[in-house]
């Protein structure tokens, strides 16, 4: 999906991997008013959130040309280190 590749491109600016393959992004989906994300961050408390959530609007409305970007962060389920791909986890030498 050209969404999910287009998010491939937020990075966590405190790990340096993007948010896709750190599996932060549960759902992405084009709506007819509207371009939905579901997504968490690695730590509810984490400092970077608008930061995060503010680069994930940026890049989609500057991808699309769509406007209405809506981030919605859950803390369910709990985002947890297996939920990483294998290449997040090569780069973070997570085994």
């Amino acid at each position: 999906m050209q969404l999910r590749n287009w998010l491939k491109e937020v990075y966590d600016p405190e790990l340096g991997v993007n948010i896709v393959d750190l599996g932060l992004v549960y759902e992405v989906r084009q709506e007819p008013d509207r371009i939905y994300v579901q997504m968490t961050l690695t730590t509810p408390g984490c400092p970077l959130h608008d930061t995060i959530i503010d680069s994930v609007k940026w890049m989609l409305a500057e991808r699309s040309g769509q406007s209405n970007i809506e981030v919605d962060m859950v803390w369910e389920p709990q985002w947890k280190p297996s939920m990483m791909s294998e290449d997040a986890k090569d780069i973070l030498g997570y085994f």
